[in-house]
């Protein structure tokens, strides 16, 4: 049985979203997995299932279609169709041609589409998903192809393994089905636990309002990190979109770093850079927490910070949205420990109850 081709629908007109829907439902080859009201919201379900393509309106509140178009290409590059009103000026086309859309339609055109129309639109869809990305895509995209290590942003170096500090510090890296796994790590730990990095895969403009909305819901103070930004007990920053996060220490203190250097395992923040950094300026001190994800990046940080004599722990495949990063650090022999999402906070409060 042929899979279903997964459908994202974005869109501010709830008129619009439901008539792309039931235009849809017309075909059998497709599933419409999520509709949303702006791209903030997209973001989110995006998270939780990955489509195989985007109707993406232009025109929208908090953030336009092009914008998040572009943001998207550069991170996670997704067939996307672009919707424009019709009162829309040519440019607007060029330049979505420009950031990578597979095609760009007319709404108006589907409004009262008739039987052979919609056929032929359905017809684009598949095309744009069987034809996955254009090669001629913006010099930003196409950085996006060489597959780079940590070696690009630090060059691999001995490990303090013996620092003259007892200050601890947890690292996170997590991508597909991180943002929900992040919320559920740490609601579960206590205020005061150690401070607190993570990387998240998401697109720049994004970091901060997840990082604003994970701080309502936390007992931490959470905030998108910025440049000097002091990792302390009861904080945790979160590295911005497109932006690589390292950690540093000064004396008995850790702050972090950040970097536009390449990107690493095709991303930016990498997780990669992170644990490298950690497994350098924090070694013994740190804990490594790698959770769902697409790929292997944080998979060979991992490991790094369990040769420095960390501690390392990984999601379990039952608990995983995606089970790719973490399965990778097993096969490395990164994991000191397994764990389903739910058990990871208990065993770090534990850990570090004792280890005071």
């Amino acid at each position: 049985m042929v899979p279903k081709i997964k459908v994202l629908i974005v869109d501010d007109s709830a008129y619009f979203r439901q008539l792309l829907h039931q235009l849809l439902l017309t075909d059998e080859s497709f599933e419409v997995i999520a509709t949303a009201a702006d791209p903030f919201i997209a973001a989110h379900k995006m998270e939780r299932q990955a489509p195989d393509v985007i109707l993406l309106d232009s025109d929208m509140p908090r953030m336009s279609g092009l914008t998040f178009l572009r943001k998207i290409m550069h991170q996670h590059p997704i067939p996307i169709i672009l919707m424009l009103d019709a009162t829309e000026p040519e440019t607007t086309t060029n330049q979505a041609k420009e950031y990578g859309a597979v095609a760009v339609w007319e709404k108006s055109h589907l409004e009262h589409m008739q039987l052979q129309h919609k056929l032929y639109f359905c017809d684009a869809i598949k095309t744009a998903v069987q034809n996955k990305l254009k090669k001629s895509l913006t010099a930003d995209i196409s950085i996006v192809k060489p597959k780079l290590s940590a070696d690009v942003i630090i060059k691999h170096t001995s490990f303090f393994t013996n620092l003259a500090t007892h200050n601890k510090v947890i690292v996170v890296g997590a991508s597909t089905g991180g943002t929900e796994a992040i919320r559920t790590f740490l609601k579960g730990l206590p205020v005061n636990c150690p401070g607190i990095v993570v990387v998240q895969h998401m697109p720049e403009g994004f970091t901060r309002s997840f990082a604003e909305r994970l701080n309502e819901l936390c007992c931490q103070q959470i905030k998108e990190a910025e440049e000097g930004d002091q990792v302390k007990p009861g904080t945790v920053l979160i590295a911005p979109g497109n932006q690589h996060i390292l950690l540093k220490r000064n004396g008995s203190h850790y702050f972090v770093t950040l970097n536009s250097g390449p990107l690493v395992n095709r991303h930016r923040p990498s997780v990669d850079v992170l644990f490298r950094s950690a497994a350098i300026d924090a070694g013994k001190n740190c804990l490594g927490i790698l959770l769902t994800g697409m790929g292997n990046d944080g998979a060979q940080g991992l490991l790094e910070i369990k040769q420095a004599a960390g501690h390392t722990i990984v999601q379990d495949e039952a608990s995983s949205v995606v089970f790719g990063m973490p399965k990778e650090a097993i096969r490395l022999c990164a994991a000191e420990i397994i764990l389903p999402l739910k058990s990871i906070a208990s065993h770090v409060s534990k850990l570090y109850s004792t280890t005071k």
